[in-house]
Protein backbone atom coordinates (compact mmCIF):
# COMPACT_ATOMS: atom_id res chain seq x y z
CA UNK A 1 0.00 0.00 0.00
CA UNK A 2 1.48 3.41 -1.28
CA UNK A 3 1.35 6.04 1.72
CA UNK A 4 1.78 9.06 -0.75
CA UNK A 5 -1.26 8.20 -2.89
CA UNK A 6 -3.15 9.18 0.36
CA UNK A 7 -3.71 12.66 0.01
CA UNK A 8 -4.20 15.01 2.79
CA UNK A 9 -2.92 12.18 5.32
CA UNK A 10 -0.33 13.59 7.69
CA UNK A 11 2.17 10.46 8.06
CA UNK A 12 2.89 11.09 11.80
CA UNK A 13 -0.67 10.08 12.30
CA UNK A 14 -0.30 6.65 10.62
CA UNK A 15 0.85 3.96 13.42
CA UNK A 16 4.31 3.19 12.33
CA UNK A 17 4.07 -0.47 12.05
CA UNK A 18 1.79 0.26 9.74
CA UNK A 19 4.08 2.06 7.77
CA UNK A 20 6.86 -0.82 7.74
CA UNK A 21 6.72 -3.48 5.44
CA UNK A 22 7.34 -5.85 8.10
CA UNK A 23 4.35 -5.55 10.21
CA UNK A 24 3.63 -8.36 12.47
CA UNK A 25 0.36 -9.50 10.80
CA UNK A 26 2.75 -9.68 7.57
CA UNK A 27 5.49 -12.13 9.59
CA UNK A 28 2.42 -13.91 10.53
CA UNK A 29 1.62 -14.70 6.95
CA UNK A 30 5.34 -15.50 5.78
CA UNK A 31 5.66 -17.63 9.08
CA UNK A 32 2.63 -19.91 8.29
CA UNK A 33 3.49 -19.76 4.42
CA UNK A 34 6.71 -21.00 5.08
CA UNK A 35 6.43 -23.59 7.90
CA UNK A 36 4.72 -27.37 7.83
CA UNK A 37 1.07 -27.74 9.32
CA UNK A 38 0.84 -29.97 11.84
CA UNK A 39 -1.04 -32.29 9.91
CA UNK A 40 1.39 -32.79 7.18
CA UNK A 41 4.02 -33.34 9.94
CA UNK A 42 2.12 -36.29 11.28
CA UNK A 43 1.37 -37.64 8.12
CA UNK A 44 4.95 -37.38 7.15
CA UNK A 45 5.52 -39.34 10.93
CA UNK A 46 3.32 -41.80 10.14
CA UNK A 47 4.91 -42.87 6.67
CA UNK A 48 8.05 -43.06 8.70
CA UNK A 49 6.94 -45.31 11.17
CA UNK A 50 5.51 -47.93 8.66
CA UNK A 51 8.59 -48.15 6.70
CA UNK A 52 11.00 -48.69 9.99
CA UNK A 53 8.04 -51.48 11.27
CA UNK A 54 8.45 -52.79 7.95
CA UNK A 55 11.81 -53.04 7.96
CA UNK A 56 12.40 -54.41 11.35
CA UNK A 57 10.08 -57.35 10.71
CA UNK A 58 12.47 -57.87 7.82
CA UNK A 59 15.20 -57.82 9.33
CA UNK A 60 13.78 -60.38 12.60
CA UNK A 61 13.43 -62.70 9.63
CA UNK A 62 17.01 -63.04 8.83
CA UNK A 63 17.85 -63.60 12.33
CA UNK A 64 17.01 -67.11 11.78
CA UNK A 65 19.12 -67.96 9.04
CA UNK A 66 21.87 -66.40 11.09
CA UNK A 67 21.15 -69.04 13.89
CA UNK A 68 21.38 -71.86 11.39
CA UNK A 69 24.58 -70.45 9.68
CA UNK A 70 26.40 -70.06 13.28
CA UNK A 71 25.33 -74.08 13.80
CA UNK A 72 26.99 -75.29 10.65
CA UNK A 73 29.93 -73.51 11.70
CA UNK A 74 29.89 -74.58 15.73
CA UNK A 75 29.66 -78.06 14.02
CA UNK A 76 32.75 -77.80 11.93
CA UNK A 77 34.89 -75.71 14.64
CA UNK A 78 33.74 -78.29 17.56
CA UNK A 79 33.97 -81.29 15.19
CA UNK A 80 37.68 -80.06 14.35
CA UNK A 81 38.68 -79.58 18.30
CA UNK A 82 37.05 -83.21 18.42
CA UNK A 83 39.21 -84.50 15.74
CA UNK A 84 42.16 -82.78 17.39
CA UNK A 85 41.18 -84.62 20.11
CA UNK A 86 41.23 -87.77 18.79
CA UNK A 87 44.50 -87.17 17.40
CA UNK A 88 45.74 -87.17 20.84
CA UNK A 89 43.83 -89.66 23.03
CA UNK A 90 43.48 -92.27 20.48
CA UNK A 91 39.51 -92.08 20.28
CA UNK A 92 37.02 -89.65 20.77
CA UNK A 93 35.60 -88.99 24.28
CA UNK A 94 32.77 -90.86 24.96
CA UNK A 95 29.33 -89.64 25.48
CA UNK A 96 29.41 -90.06 29.22
CA UNK A 97 32.56 -87.30 28.82
CA UNK A 98 31.11 -85.05 25.95
CA UNK A 99 31.96 -81.94 25.11
CA UNK A 100 33.46 -81.20 28.96
CA UNK A 101 36.58 -82.96 27.27
CA UNK A 102 37.44 -80.83 25.38
CA UNK A 103 38.11 -78.56 28.55
CA UNK A 104 38.63 -80.38 31.31
CA UNK A 105 41.12 -83.41 31.18
CA UNK A 106 38.38 -86.69 31.81
CA UNK A 107 38.82 -88.98 35.25
CA UNK A 108 36.71 -91.36 33.98
CA UNK A 109 38.03 -94.27 31.47
CA UNK A 110 39.38 -94.62 29.24
CA UNK A 111 41.85 -91.71 30.34
CA UNK A 112 43.26 -89.69 26.98
CA UNK A 113 47.07 -90.89 26.62
CA UNK A 114 47.73 -87.37 25.19
CA UNK A 115 45.60 -84.58 26.45
CA UNK A 116 45.38 -80.96 26.27
CA UNK A 117 42.89 -78.05 26.33
CA UNK A 118 41.09 -77.54 22.92
CA UNK A 119 38.84 -75.50 24.00
CA UNK A 120 38.17 -72.27 26.92
CA UNK A 121 34.46 -73.42 27.38
CA UNK A 122 31.70 -75.81 26.18
CA UNK A 123 29.88 -74.23 23.56
CA UNK A 124 26.36 -73.32 23.49
CA UNK A 125 24.00 -73.13 20.63
CA UNK A 126 22.52 -70.21 19.20
CA UNK A 127 19.39 -70.55 21.57
CA UNK A 128 21.80 -70.62 24.85
CA UNK A 129 21.70 -74.45 25.03
CA UNK A 130 24.33 -76.64 25.42
CA UNK A 131 25.02 -78.87 22.10
CA UNK A 132 24.30 -83.09 23.01
CA UNK A 133 27.12 -84.99 21.91
CA UNK A 134 27.53 -88.57 21.46
CA UNK A 135 30.03 -91.01 20.61
CA UNK A 136 28.95 -93.30 18.62
CA UNK A 137 26.14 -91.40 16.46
CA UNK A 138 23.11 -92.77 15.24
CA UNK A 139 23.82 -92.39 11.86
CA UNK A 140 27.47 -93.45 11.64
CA UNK A 141 28.52 -95.53 14.39
CA UNK A 142 32.10 -94.78 14.12
CA UNK A 143 32.18 -90.94 13.93
CA UNK A 144 30.86 -88.55 17.02
CA UNK A 145 27.10 -86.61 16.80
CA UNK A 146 27.03 -83.08 17.48
CA UNK A 147 23.16 -81.98 18.27
CA UNK A 148 21.29 -78.80 18.34
CA UNK A 149 17.93 -78.78 19.52
CA UNK A 150 16.59 -76.10 17.50
CA UNK A 151 14.89 -73.16 18.12
CA UNK A 152 12.20 -74.97 20.30
CA UNK A 153 15.04 -76.12 23.00
CA UNK A 154 13.73 -79.83 22.78
CA UNK A 155 15.57 -82.68 21.85
CA UNK A 156 13.55 -85.31 19.24
CA UNK A 157 11.51 -82.09 17.48
CA UNK A 158 11.30 -81.31 13.47
CA UNK A 159 13.59 -78.44 14.35
CA UNK A 160 17.24 -80.40 15.97
CA UNK A 161 20.09 -80.16 13.93
CA UNK A 162 22.58 -82.82 13.74
CA UNK A 163 25.86 -82.89 12.52
CA UNK A 164 25.05 -86.57 10.63
CA UNK A 165 22.37 -85.00 8.73
CA UNK A 166 22.83 -84.76 5.04
CA UNK A 167 24.55 -81.84 3.86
Amino acid sequence: MAFSSLKGFDRTVIPYFLMKNNAPTANLRRRVKAGFTLLEMVIVLGIIAVLLGGSIALIGGLGEGAKLQRVEADFNAVGAALKTYKLNAGTYPTTQQGLKALVEKPAGSPVPRRWTQLSESVPKDPWGVDYIYRFPGKRNASEFELISKGKDMQEGTDDDFSSQDPK
